[in-house]
Order: structure tokens, then C-alpha cells, then sequence
């Protein structure tokens, strides 16, 4: 009897109930760890791709019992207490990091493998009649592979090294066909790509022809609007940091301590000795919050960060604009560091500036007037002028540390993207902005000078948003639209 074809993808809803964000296997991982849903069924045999111009990103759901790793609920909580407190997990970020941002073949995870829909029963009872033998052996692999429970896994690779995600997709599939049991083209009938970002019309024929399967490519502002609607559902997805938070990082006090930019303003009588700058009403505690009930609330912003940088519109009928952008973006980091810095990867330059004191590059309040310049609000120790000290006439020019060079400009682009990403907001009446793209990364003074940017410039009125997930949300989008009919 010969074998029936494999039914087209069918409408299929992912049951977000009890989904939690597993705990990060590496501090490499603090921006891609795995979403477990409990509850989800049905078979999902689709990836996700999307290509920017400086990183893949490669999104997938794998089944299994219970989650790949134990999940980290405290962590995600906040905490009114001092340690570590500003990253999305207690992990520090100045714990050690890889030596590049796309993972070898000796550290990419594998964790699990696709469920092809050959195995979905109900699928051969619309349009097959199989024996009964066929059918027993069906159910008996159908029952031991669709427990309920699963992963939406994470992957990362720069663009420039496509063919490192190209194999890497192609071990999934392979994979994935020896866990199940079906030849690979069985396999391969059953996968489709769903595709985004630049690259999806770059390196089309590039997926199409070496992976062997259907490859859709989707609009790349559509996806990210898709996938900021369906991540910011996930509990302790999105996250803000309070204001003293933000002013401890931004601000820190001079200390003998190791880690002074970790500890909160001192207190007297309850009293903050260093008051914040513009402080807003009930400040919340010193922490990272969490949304541990979302419900996603439109109208908002979307500051999306990528190589460069677009902004954009979410209208409260979801209906979306790109209203604005810049190209002093992630690539711009990343490009200009490659040039002033030792450094050859993002990671390494992030890791870079968390040991950098940007004050001895950048020209200061306090290296002009003295002091605080109080008519106008500014502090002694905000930034005048970005890179203002490296040279003085007359005097040549001065050598500067790495570290420092890049804190200095890891500020300069965040200020600048803060406050393009305020002027929008203000013009548009908006007080939801959200900020993704993987030039956040997670990474403590990016958060902290994007937040201080849209706290200093809305007097308080208006508060940045982050996500742990925040470099996938194309790629997320990507995955969600297959679980939906697929359009004409």
C-alpha cells in the first residue's frame, strides 16, 4: 500500500497557559532561553528565520514532558535586594562571556527534535484510509511523541556566517527524522521555513535549494508587530527597571567597593541622600519588575534595534506604521568598535564597556561649568559631549583604553536612540515603548541608558519596556503567522 501524502499545516493555536521562561544554561543564552509551554499539543514542524543584516535568528518548537532545564521562577520575579539586580536573570553580566556572538558547532544546544505531521493520526482520518496494522503503529508513535508539553527553542548566528545556520537547520531536520522514525523525506514534506528580515529574499534560494523544503518568506514589519503581540502574553516576558535602578547604573556613586554601580543610594531616615533627577510619583522599589499578569495594551511604540534602528506605530486596532528610524544603530556599534577596540564580537564589546569609565572620553557637564549646571537640571556628570576629550588642540592627540572607548560610545548610540525613540512617543501621544533588537542583549548599561533617556526627557511621564526575547521578535512573528491559516 502506498504511503499518503502529507496533509498541508492546519489552524493550529499555541496554548500559552502556565508557559514559563526556562533558566539560561550560559550567560551567552540570557537573551535566546527556551519558552516551555505545559499545556501545548498539537504538532508544530515549522522554523522560523529571521535574517538581518548583522544576525540569523532561528526559532523552533520541540515536544517533550517536562522542561529541558528547571525553570528559574525566583529569578524572574525581581527583588527588592541588592544583588545582581539588573539583569533579566540573576546571572551578573559581567559574568564571562563567549568569545563571539554565533554559536560554535561545539556549544549550539539541541534540544529535542520537530514532530513531522505524518505522525498526527487525525490528519490520515480526513482524507486516508489506512489498515489497521497502519494505523495501530501510527497511534503507538503518535502517543509517544504528543504528550502535552513543548519548547519554542532559540538560535542565533551572524549573517555573515549563513552557512553555520544552514547546517545547523539542516542537523534539525535530520535530527528530527531519526528521533521519529520517517525517511527524511517524509521529514523534509513536513518542514516549512517560514522567513523574515532582509535575508529572506537574500538568501532564499540559498534555504530553498540546500534544505529541499518550501521555504515563505513574510514581511518583516508584520512579523515583529506579531511577535511583540504574542511574547509580551508570556508572564515576566517584559520588564522595566525602577528609577533608582536607573540612576544607580546611569549615576554611580564614588565607592571603594568593587561593584559600585550594583549598590542603591543610601538611605538616612528613610530619606535618599542623592535624590534622583526626575523622579516620577511612587517610584517602585530597587529592582528589576516584571510583568508576571501581561495583557498586551495598545496603542505603543516599537523601537526595534537591529543594524540600524526603525521605529514603530502600534495603533490600539493593531494596526501599524514605521513613523520613524535612524541608521546609527546596532551595526554602528559594532562597526565603529571593530575599528577603535581589540574586540571581534559584540559580546567582547560589551564586555568591554561594562569595565570602562566613558569620563575619560567624553566631555562632561562638570568639565565645563565646574558643577551642576542646576537652571537647566543637568548634572555634573551628564554627558556634554560624546568623545569631546580625545583631542585638544595643541596638546595632540591622548591614548585611551579600549574599556573606555567603548563605554563611551555604547552611550552615545543608546542617548541617541533614547531620544529619538521619546520625540515619538511625545509626537504620537504614546506611553508603552518597547524596545527590542539584539543590540540590547540584555547588557545592564544599554537597558539603563535607554530608560534614563526616556525618564530624563518625559520628566518621568513615560517608562522604557524591555524583553527577555528581545532579538526575536521578527523571527517569533515569523513562527506565529504558520500557526495561523495561511493567506491567499
Amino acid at each position: 500500500m502506498p504511503a499518503p501524502s502529507l496533509p498541508t499545516a492546519r489552524v493550529i493555536q499555541v496554548d500559552t497557559r502556565g508557559a514559563i521562561i526556562l533558566e539560561e544554561e550560559s550567560p551567552e543564552t540570557r537573551d535566546s532561553r527556551g519558552i516551555y509551554f505545559p499545556n501545548h499539543i498539537e504538532p508544530v514542524s515549522h522554523i522560523a528565520v529571521d535574517v538581518g543584516g548583522s544576525l540569523a535568528k532561528v526559532v523552533y518548537f520541540t515536544r517533550s514532558p517536562e522542561p529541558p532545564a528547571s525553570p528559574s521562577i525566583a529569578a524572574t520575579r525581581g527583588s527588592s535586594s541588592t544583588p545582581e539586580p539588573f539583569t533579566p536573570r540573576s546571572n551578573s553580566p559581567s559574568a564571562e562571556l563567549p568569545t563571539s556572538s554565533s554559536p560554535s558547532s561545539s556549544n549550539i544546544r539541541h534540544n529535542g527534535a520537530l514532530t513531522p505531521l505524518v505522525l498526527d493520526s487525525q490528519n490520515y482520518a480526513e482524507g486516508f484510509t489506512l489498515s489497521t496494522e497502519m494505523l495501530r503503529d501510527t497511534m503507538l508513535r503518535r502517543t509517544s511523541q504528543h504528550f502535552p508539553g513543548g519548547s519554542l527553542n532559540f538560535e542565533r548566528f551572524e549573517t555573515d556566517n549563513i552557512h553555520e545556520c544552514v547546517e545547523f537547520i539542516q542537523s534539525l531536520i535530520e535530527r528530527s527524522a531519526k528521533v521519529n522514525d520517517v525517511s527524511i523525506e517524509d521529514m523534509r514534506k513536513s518542514v516549512k521555513i517560514m522567513a523574515t528580515g532582509g535575508g529572506a529574499h537574500k538568501f532564499y534560494e540559498l534555504f530553498k535549494d540546500t534544505l529541499c523544503v518550501e521555504v515563505r518568506r513574510e514581511d518583516e514589519m508584520e512579523c515583529l508587530i506579531e511577535g511583540l503581540k504574542f511574547i509580551t502574553l508570556i508572564p515576566d516576558e517584559a520588564y522595566y527597571f525602577s528609577d533608582e535602578l536607573i540612576q544607580s547604573v546611569s549615576h554611580p556613586l564614588p565607592s571603594a567597593s568593587a561593584q559600585p554601580s550594583l549598590l542603591p543610594p543610601t538611605r538616612s531616615n528613610g530619606i535618599l541622600e542623592r535624590p534622583l533627577e526626575r523622579p516620577g510619583p511612587n517610584p517602585p522599589k530597587f529592582a528589576v519588575t516584571f510583568e508576571s499578569n501581561p495583557t498586551f495594551q495598545l496603542p505603543c511604540l516599537l523601537v526595534n534595534i537591529g543594524s540600524g534602528v526603525s521605529i514603530i506605530k502600534v495603533d490600539e486596532d493593531g494596526q501599524f506604521e514605521r513613523v520613524s528610524g535612524t541608521s546609527l544603530g546596532g551595526g554602528t556599534l559594532w562597526g565603529l568598535l571593530s575599528l577603535l577596540t581589540p574586540a571581534t564580537s559584540f559580546d567582547e564589546m560589551l564586555k568591554l564597556s561594562e569595565q570602562g569609565d566613558n569620563a575619560t572620553v567624553d566631555m562632561l557637564v562638570g568639565d565645563i561649568y565646574g558643577q551642576d549646571y542646576s537652571k537647566l537640571g543637568l548634572k555634573s556628570t551628564m554627558i556634554a559631549s560624546s568623545f569631546g576629550k580625545v583631542f585638544k588642540k595643541g596638546k595632540g592627540k591622548g591614548t585611551f583604553s579600549p574599556e573606555d572607548i567603548s563605554k563611551s560610545l555604547l552611550y552615545a548610540v543608546s542617548n541617541n536612540i533614547g531620544q529619538i525613540a521619546y520625540m515619538n512617543a511625545e509626537k504620537y501621544n504614546l506611553e508603552r515603548i518597547y524596545f527590542g533588537g539584539c543590540f540590547i542583549r540584555g547588557h545592564a548599561a544599554t537597558i539603563t541608558t535607554l530608560s534614563y533617556a526616556i525618564r530624563f526627557w518625559s520628566k518621568g511621564t513615560k517608562r522604557a519596556l524591555f524583553l527577555r526575547h528581545e532579538g526575536f521578535l521578527g523571527s517569533i512573528g515569523a513562527w506565529i503567522k504558520n500557526i495561523g491559516p495561511e493567506s491567499s
